[in-house]
């Protein structure tokens, strides 16, 4: 299971973090609809609000925010469910 909790503010579990820096996956955190916002990269570390993600390209560091989807980059990209709602409720208003 990926999030701590269901809802807006779910956040990735600890487990999920821990299992994903202990076998070195690389990682897609989606940040919002557009695919080249993407980051790639592997978990270093962690707190209650953010986690520490070593990019693949470049290896410098990046501070995102735990509430985003992480998912093996291996894996088909998934919006986020706050964003499907948007996007869903977009298309239904003919915007």
């Amino acid at each position: 299971m990926l999030f701590g909790e269901k809802g807006a503010n779910a956040i990735i579990s600890e487990e999920a973090l821990n299992a994903y820096r202990i076998d070195g996956t690389l990682l897609r955190v989606v940040r919002d609809a557009n695919r080249d916002n993407d980051v790639r990269g592997f978990v270093v570390a962690w707190d209650d609000s953010s986690v520490l993600i070593r990019k693949r390209s470049t290896r410098r560091l990046v501070k995102l925010d735990r509430r985003y989807v992480y998912q093996p980059a291996s894996e088909e990209r998934v919006l986020p469910p706050a964003l499907l709602d948007a996007i869903g409720s977009d298309v239904e208003a003919g915007e």
